[in-house]
């Protein structure tokens, strides 16, 4: 298959994705004798979708490929999030707790809550059930506490390629208090998901309930 004809599927694969679509997954799909074809389109489709005449971006996060809304129009994004109802919201202790977990990984509960300076099981709970964080071995001491590091979930939702593109702390409090008002774009970016184009990407803001506990 010429890359002609890759190019539309390619690009419909990567628009209709829940989550990034990989390179991997697209040659399972279009068969092995189309890897070249495939990583040339994709090269292709992501300096298609930087020019200026396009309002979307085609983004590498955590090993794939997804849609986003490019930097400059976030703003316009942002108000039209206002209205729209996030599918993860966190409170501020949450969030307070998931930035330990993520700038400290590996990290035990008692070693969180030291840095709290509260109790943090409630939260850490909340945290697990939504599979933003998950248990990675335990730590070699006395009791064997179990360490904490975040997953592939929390590159998604944060649109991060990596935990190298994790942002300052300061950046992150930013975030925070952006999240609480209800108008927080988690590191930037928003997604265009589903085949009615709707917008955004999953996002962290205020909760209520478990997480504020």
């Amino acid at each position: 298959m010429n890359e002609e004809k890759l190019r539309p599927i390619v690009e419909a694969l990567i628009y209709l994705a829940e989550e990034p679509v990989t390179v991997a997954s697209m040659i399972e799909l279009l068969g092995k004798e189309n890897e070249a074809a495939i990583r040339q389109t994709l090269s292709h489709l992501i300096r298609r979708y930087a020019s200026p005449e396009h309002g979307i971006e085609i983004k590498e996060i955590a090993d794939g490929f997804k849609m986003a809304t490019k930097p400059e129009h976030h703003a316009w994004v942002r108000e039209f999030l206002k209205y729209q109802t996030p599918p993860i919201r966190l409170s501020l202790p949450a969030l307070e707790t998931l930035a330990v977990i993520a700038y400290r990984q590996p990290v035990t509960l008692p070693e969180i809550q030291e840095i709290r300076g509260v109790n943090a099981a409630a939260v850490m709970k909340t945290l697990v059930e939504k599979k933003l964080v998950t248990a990675g071995g335990r730590k070699n001491v006395v009791g064997r506490p179990i360490l904490y590091k975040t997953t592939r979930d929390f590159l998604l939702q944060f649109g991060l390629r990596n935990l190298g593109e994790l942002p300052s702390l300061d950046e992150y409090q930013e975030l925070a208090q952006a999240s609480l008002e209800g108008v927080a774009v988690v590191s930037g970016v928003e997604s265009d998901r589903g085949a009615e184009g709707e917008a955004g990407q999953n996002e962290m803001g205020a909760g209520s309930s478990e997480d504020d506990k």
